[in-house]
């Protein structure tokens, strides 16, 4: 409830003060899974990530944010595009990542209320559109522009 309490305050502040934001996300790819996270304030599944922190760089953010939401500690990781969002009163840059070696060594924080993987040809119906789409033209090797609109 406490989320879905401050979640409503940031889109209220969105609408009121139009932010920029940036943000990471990481596909955590494991034998053709995609580890997927549902939150406790969004309907839907999601690829793990979140915004920056000051004085943080791209991928030390997307690194955190893999531990806090999955408790996992990711090895090499790439970058696989940059996307911009301007849905919901803001403008959101996001960085996707994409990492194939990683490994569970915590939990998963407040936020999260579950965390699984999906087969990329059988993600559930509620995932988020946006991911949807780029986890499957990944699986298809169809990943072309490493840039664009969500």
């Amino acid at each position: 409830m406490f989320y879905r309490f401050l979640y409503l305050g940031f889109k209220i502040y969105c609408f009121l003060f139009r932010p920029i934001r940036m943000g990471v996300r990481v596909m955590m790819i494991e034998d053709d899974k995609a580890w997927l996270v549902r939150h406790t304030y969004l309907p839907g599944w999601y690829l793990p990530g979140g915004g920056l922190k000051k004085w943080e760089s791209l991928d030390q953010a997307a690194r955190r944010e893999a531990r806090e939401e999955t408790g996992a500690d990711l090895g090499a990781i790439s970058l696989l595009g940059v996307f911009s969002s301007y849905a919901q009163w803001k403008t959101d840059h996001t960085s996707v990542f994409l990492c194939k070696d990683f490994k569970f060594v915590g939990i998963s924080d407040a936020e999260i209320a579950e965390m699984r993987a999906f087969p990329i040809n059988e993600l559930p119906e509620n995932t988020y559109s946006l991911h949807r789409n780029l986890l499957v033209k990944y699986h298809e090797g169809n990943v072309t522009a490493n840039f664009g609109e969500w």
